[in-house]
């Protein structure tokens, strides 16, 4: 296919996932990428990539969220206000954050679905015995190790729904409350919000790993 005739086909490719949506267009931008030798193992890789570095950002994210959820407590209280808007920004990128792992998780599951099924469909036209169940059984394999990994994603994803209540929380009490009596009704939280994010971290640790040890047997 000629470049301009590729670069066509994006652009109507975009078009249609502006217009449609991700979901309306994944077969088209499927077919499309195959067109230029990118295969759905290729974007599923990809797409695991995208979704592992996206948690290791939003772990990062909400430890810095944490770091500046302490740094209200110590402070007077002429400088609370001047805190507040910090959390109230660190509480913005945590959200922000979260969203960009669900829907990186939700873009691998559209690519794995249609991988799957072509997997599954193309044993058919196997002639040799020994090669259709070589092919199988690695597409079993495949899906264990998928099926692992996309529950260790989504695990790590729920945990970040409990810090992100405790810090709108917080932020909002902050915000109608600039006063000495914010301050211990916060510290109290501070516990709380130390072993949710510990928490976070360490199932996202054990996502990213994950997600290592998929991405390298798909190479």
């Amino acid at each position: 296919m000629e470049l301009k005739n590729i670069t066509r086909f994006f652009q109507v490719t975009l078009i249609c996932v502006s217009i449609l949506g991700l979901n309306g267009c994944e077969s088209l931008y499927f077919s499309a990428m195959e067109k230029v030798g990118v295969h759905k193992r290729d974007i599923l890789k990809d797409r695991i990539e995208d979704a592992r570095d996206a948690q290791e950002e939003s772990k990062e994210q909400f430890v810095s969220a944490l770091d500046e959820f302490k740094q209200v407590l110590h402070l007077e209280e002429t400088s609370l206000e001047k805190r507040y808007k910090s959390l109230q920004a660190e509480y913005d990128a945590s959200e922000e954050a979260a969203q960009e792992v669900h829907d990186k998780i939700a873009a691998v599951e559209s690519v794995s679905e249609a991988l799957f099924k072509e997997w599954q469909k193309e044993l058919s036209l196997y002639t040799s015995p020994a090669l259709k169940r070589s092919s199988a059984a690695r597409l079993k394999t495949t899906r264990k190790k998928y099926a692992q990994l996309i529950v260790l994603m989504k695990r790590a994803e729920s945990k970040m729904a409990p810090v992100l209540n405790t810090l709108r929380d917080q932020t909002l009490f902050l915000k109608h409350n600039l006063n000495a009596q914010a301050i211990c009704t916060v510290r109290a939280e501070l516990g709380r919000v130390e072993q949710d994010v510990d928490q976070l971290v360490i199932a996202m640790e054990k996502s990213i790993l994950q997600a290592n040890a998929f991405i390298q047997e798909l190479k």
